[in-house]
């Protein structure tokens, strides 16, 4: 068989895997222990991010004519793959804490969302929040007014029903008055008359 032939299905097997890419990271992996390749491997999986090792002249050959092709002047040396093909940056995030913890895992470069970066800027691209963060980091600044607001209100309810209980007794030595005064008044009502018979028996002796 023909090595054009050969070459071929890798060929084609990398381009599939680029194939709407949203963001591929080349690394040297020597160095790694059969374990901590294992455990990289392991970490890139759970996030649905494929990583595989090529020749770089494979890689090269299925990068032509894509926009991945900025990414020819890091295929130097032994050279692993890593693509993830949604939006997050989980990629890079892997790689970077890796790397910081295996020192023999060396990243080469990188492009994310079309633009190519040096191993530096992989490592910058690697600190911005993910979408997930950030849209929670929103949320909670979107319910803490509301829940501040709903704080202020429960304070206010607590502080008008002990007002309500407080004045309650304060009120009832005035009904108790006014039910003393009752019967003084019925007693003044009842003398009047009396006052006045008197002067109705005088007035047919003048």
């Amino acid at each position: 068989m023909a090595k054009v032939e050969q070459k071929q299905p890798i060929v084609k097997e990398i381009s599939e895997r680029i194939d709407g890419a949203h963001s591929i990271v080349l690394v040297d992996h020597r160095g790694l222990t059969v374990a901590q390749d294992t455990e990289l491997r392991k970490a890139l999986r759970a996030k649905g991010i494929t990583y595989k090792v090529y020749k770089n002249t494979m890689i090269t050959l299925a990068f032509k004519g894509t926009g991945f092709e900025g990414l020819d002047k890091y295929l130097e040396g032994p050279s692993a793959m890593a693509v993830c093909k949604d939006e997050s940056m989980e990629l890079t995030k892997i790689l970077s804490d890796f790397a910081k913890k295996n020192a023999k895992l060396e990243i080469k470069g990188g492009i994310v969302e079309g633009v190519v970066y040096d191993a530096e800027g992989i490592a910058e691209i690697a600190k911005i929040p993910s979408r997930e963060d950030l849209l929670s980091r929103l949320l909670g600044s979107i319910q803490s007014p509301v829940t501040n607001f709903a704080r202020v209100i429960k304070q206010i309810a607590e502080k008008k029903a002990e007002g309500s209980t407080e004045a309650a007794p304060a009120e009832a030595p005035a009904a108790e008055t006014d039910a003393a005064e009752a019967p003084a008044a019925e007693t003044a009502a009842a003398e009047a008359p009396a006052a006045e018979a008197p002067a109705a028996e005088t007035a047919p002796q003048a």
